[in-house]
């Protein structure tokens, strides 16, 4: 007899037994195709302060690393990072949106980064199984910086990436949570934008996909319309839509993120809405997705298609 719908926990609870083996069996190309594949993620946004979606995404990657894609965690924290320092009476100073950075205010970023995010990510990650590895971008020179602007104190750019670290704990069949702080030839750390180490990350790792985590639907021509979601463009076509004004604000760094992971070789960047459940699934395993996928120009999705949903 057939098990009710409501039977069973997790991302096909609530399916019949038929809808569960059809959703099994449109996975199968992908599991096939990205196996053995490095697949970045950049953990951030709503989903890392909501304890059920951290939950769940602790179990997409582990799904994934279950059927042999290859994942490497990258992580920031400024939200931890301005509540501890609320917490400790430290005024923040922002200036054009980024954190002004003095000896304290690093220390706090490296305390909240690395000692407490970073944990929270691998314990969670490791309730399945002894996979997770946490890193910081100063262990083992994983990430080199140089200082962006005097004036913004210890804020970082990516200078390079040292990813051996990285290939040898994948090597290992380990799962790498890296936290964004990187350090200067003389060992002066420096915090640094996650979505910017992340794009670096995928480029040294020669990764498959780099999937960012955000607060919305993906990229929207309309902000007021989740139905406006554009489902796959390539770097010409952003470079329009920046021109044109169509990506502003709070947008601009973020698709920065993917055009610079996708020049870098990443075969393509997605943004997806971390505040739907098993959306990392949904993005990797399912025909059309469910955020915005970015590819290079003449690019061809892994289901045959180029951008804007037709075959190419």
């Amino acid at each position: 007899m057939d098990q009710p719908d409501s039977v069973g926990v997790g991302p096909l609870s609530g399916f019949s037994p038929e809808r569960r083996a059809s959703v099994l069996i449109e996975t199968l190309p992908y599991i096939q195709r990205f196996a053995g594949s490095i697949i970045v993620v950049k953990f951030g946004g709503s989903a890392m302060g909501d304890e059920a979606l951290a939950a769940q995404f602790a179990e997409d990657i582990v799904l994934m690393h279950s059927v042999g894609i290859r994942p490497v965690v990258v992580h920031g924290g400024g939200p931890q990072i301005g509540a501890l320092m609320d917490r400790l009476g430290i005024v923040s100073e922002f200036r054009d949106g980024l954190r002004v950075t003095d000896a304290e205010t690093l220390d706090v970023a490296r305390m909240v980064l690395v000692g407490k995010v970073n944990r929270e990510i691998v314990s969670g990650i490791n309730r399945h199984g002894p996979l997770a590895v946490g890193l910081s971008g100063e262990d083992a020179g994983l990430i080199q910086a140089s200082a962006r602007d005097p004036e913004l104190g210890f804020v970082g750019d990516v200078e390079s990436v040292n990813p051996a670290i990285i290939e040898r704990l994948l090597a290992e069949e380990l799962i790498p949570v890296v936290s964004t702080i990187g350090v200067d030839l003389s060992g002066q750390a420096y915090n640094i934008n996650a979505d910017t180490v992340a794009a670096a990350v995928a480029g040294a790792l020669g990764a498959e996909r780099i999937l960012y985590l955000t607060d919305v639907e993906g990229l929207l021509t309309d902000v007021d319309d989740p139905a406006s979601r554009i489902s796959r463009v390539d770097l010409s076509g952003l470079a329009d839509l920046t021109a044109d004004g169509t990506i502003s604000g709070g947008m601009i760094p973020k698709v920065q993120a993917c055009i610079d992971a996708v020049e870098s070789g990443v075969g393509s960047a997605h943004m997806v809405d971390g505040r739907i459940p098993h959306v990392l699934l949904l993005e990797l395993f399912t025909d059309m997705g469910i955020g915005t996928m970015v590819l290079p120009d003449g690019g061809v999705a892994a289901d045959g298609r180029g951008v804007d949903g037709v075959h190419a």
